[in-house]
């Protein structure tokens, strides 16, 4: 049965491609509010979970699972903005540190709980506890299959 899905596959792809199309339009609908898109969101999240709010830009592009041009450019956005600083490392010059400025940790404070609230309604508020770690296991599975690190 190679060449289409089996009807129980068929019924569980179009459930899970509309939660994945639907749900980061949700996402940026409520970051739009914020003045961020959910890529900005994102490299903001990403910084803001590191202690010293630091990354290398290559490590950054993994975390957030862009390509490093994309990178780029949502970074000269952020940078724009106030919210984001790049410098050389000092250690490696041929490494760039990206850091979180504090305009930038506010913006994520202020964006946070709408993204939060946006997943608490549309996903997490719909689920049992018991089928958020079903979702978990689930999701980590297939996630492992699809990352080139492994």
């Amino acid at each position: 049965m190679d060449g289409e899905l089996a009807p129980a596959e068929a019924e569980t792809w179009e459930s899970l491609l509309s939660v994945l199309l639907w749900l980061p339009a949700a996402l940026e609908g409520r970051l739009k509010q914020h003045g961020l898109s959910h890529s900005e969101f994102l490299i903001l999240w990403c910084l803001s979970q590191h202690a010293d709010r630091v990354h290398t830009m290559s490590s950054l592009a993994d975390l957030s699972r862009v390509t490093p041009s994309h990178l780029s450019r949502i970074a000269s956005r952020l940078e724009r903005q106030g919210w984001l600083t790049r410098e050389s490392d000092p250690a490696d010059t041929r490494c760039t540190i990206a850091s979180l400025t504090a305009a930038g940790s506010l913006k994520y404070e202020e964006s946070a709980p709408s993204y939060y609230a946006t997943l608490r309604e549309h996903l997490f508020g719909r689920l049992a506890e018991e089928q958020v770690q079903q979702l978990g296991g689930i999701t980590a599975h297939i996630a492992r299959s699809l990352d080139p690190r492994r």
